[in-house]
């Protein structure tokens, strides 16, 4: 049994541990309350200007005036993955790399084995996770979390856009994880580029919807709709991931503060009896002295 020094010890630490982990669950739930107004606020608006997008470019498909919605074969890759800048946040981090590594290697292998696979990272924990991998990084936006507004993602998706457009990637993949609540994360993989049409549309039903007037035309609406929808389209799965990530965090650390809160009440228990233990052997030793003096 552990001396009486060496659970104090331990219990001291096991309280400074609970302090600091319950402070943390405080943090992140006051970020994650501003994460979540951001991303159910932002939802509907990206959702509707999606849809719009889509039924447009479903019509101008086989006129092919839009290079967004161009299908090439695909020789080189862009995949877009969303993690996070700090820990601790159980399995937020593995899960989204988990999912970019069973993507890779079933869909986009042999892009991968000839070199023609880019990564581009948003959060630390990303860039590190594949350049311990020897993958191509494409770029690292990690200090985009710091300053999380539209202004700031707008030219980075305008960047990714131009290089679609000059045919330095033939498609561009997201993978991240979206807020559902405070303890689920839904993995999502999402085509960031091409604009994939809607399926309703492209299975014949475009053929009995109403044929709308567009003021001005199709295809002035769909050079500005486009690019705006795009950026929309990466704000929101940042914001989604941004509201994950501190859902999870909450989430790990009131799970830590719990198992310290066990671990504590098991460290008092084996402290009260090793004080018991010394207090016994102190009163037999000086029963056994008294007895020796008698003798």
């Amino acid at each position: 049994m552990a001396n009486l020094k060496e659970v104090r010890t331990r219990i001291a630490s096991v309280i400074s541990t609970s302090q600091i982990t319950s402070a943390m669950k405080m943090v992140s739930a006051s970020k994650l309350r501003r994460a979540q107004d951001a991303i159910i606020k932002m939802r509907p608006y990206a959702a509707k200007l999606k849809e719009i997008l889509q039924n447009l470019s479903t019509s101008l498909e086989d006129t092919g005036e839009s290079v967004y919605t161009k299908t090439r074969p695909v020789k080189n890759v862009l995949l877009i993955v969303i993690a996070s800048n700090r820990g601790l946040c159980g399995a937020f981090n593995s899960n989204v790399f988990k999912a970019a590594m069973v993507l890779i290697n079933e869909k986009y292998a042999a892009q991968q084995k000839a070199g023609n696979l880019q990564i581009m990272c948003f959060g630390k924990r990303t860039s590190e996770f594949f350049i311990k991998r020897n993958f191509k990084i494409a770029a690292s936006n990690s200090a985009i979390f710091d300053s999380l507004k539209f202004e700031n993602v707008a030219p980075i998706a305008e960047k990714i856009m131009k290089e679609f457009a000059t045919g330095e990637y033939d498609v561009v993949e997201m993978v991240y994880n979206q807020f559902k609540n405070a303890a689920v994360q839904i993995l999502s993989s999402e085509q960031f580029l091409p604009v994939i049409p809607v399926e309703a549309l492209k299975s014949g039903n475009a053929k009995s919807a109403v044929d709308y007037i567009f003021e001005p035309s199709k295809e002035d609406i769909i050079s500005e709709l486009i690019p705006k929808s795009l950026k929309i389209q990466l704000y929101k799965a940042l914001l989604d991931s941004h509201a994950a990530e501190h859902g999870a965090r909450m989430t790990a650390m009131h799970k830590a503060t719990e198992n310290a809160k066990e671990m504590l009440k098991d460290l008092r228990l084996s402290y009260n009896k090793a004080r018991q233990a010394a207090i016994t052997k102190e009163i037999l030793e000086i029963v056994s002295g008294a007895e020796a003096l008698k003798g």
